[in-house]
């Protein structure tokens, strides 16, 4: 199944129709089946420096001017974002924060603060 996000790219979509709170629990019941459990804010903090810093490389690769060494593995983007999902997800689940509550908040704030700062569609449309 795809999706068209801003009538320019097309997506994958989830096609197991997973929520945000099903992503948290299933990242919980494995994390959860290892005594050492959620590492502490600031290892966790680390760790999405680094998966940010593979990402950044993927992105660079494929969209810079630096092609990748011929001796480098290739690695999606996509990967690079599931890594990244993946240390949210638990940096969140360590300290009990709902990511579906967070990204309410964070659409609120832009719905209300910034709802006026960029040019919307609609608007050029009329002209």
């Amino acid at each position: 199944m795809y999706i068209i996000i801003s009538h320019i790219k097309e997506v994958k979509y989830m096609t197991n129709g997973k929520t945000m709170i099903d992503l948290q629990q299933e990242v919980d019941t494995y994390i959860s089946q290892f005594k050492e459990g959620y590492f502490s804010p600031l290892a966790m903090l680390a760790r999405l420096t680094e998966e940010l810093g593979e990402f950044a490389r993927e992105v660079n690769h494929y969209y810079g001017e630096k092609p990748k060494k011929t001796s480098e593995t290739e690695k999606a983007i996509e990967e690079e974002l599931g890594d990244l999902l993946f240390v949210l997800i638990c940096f969140a689940n360590s300290l009990n924060i709902s990511l579906e509550d967070a990204h309410d908040y964070v659409m609120n704030k832009f719905k209300t603060r910034d709802k006026n700062r960029w040019t919307r569609i609609y608007e050029e449309n009329r002209e």
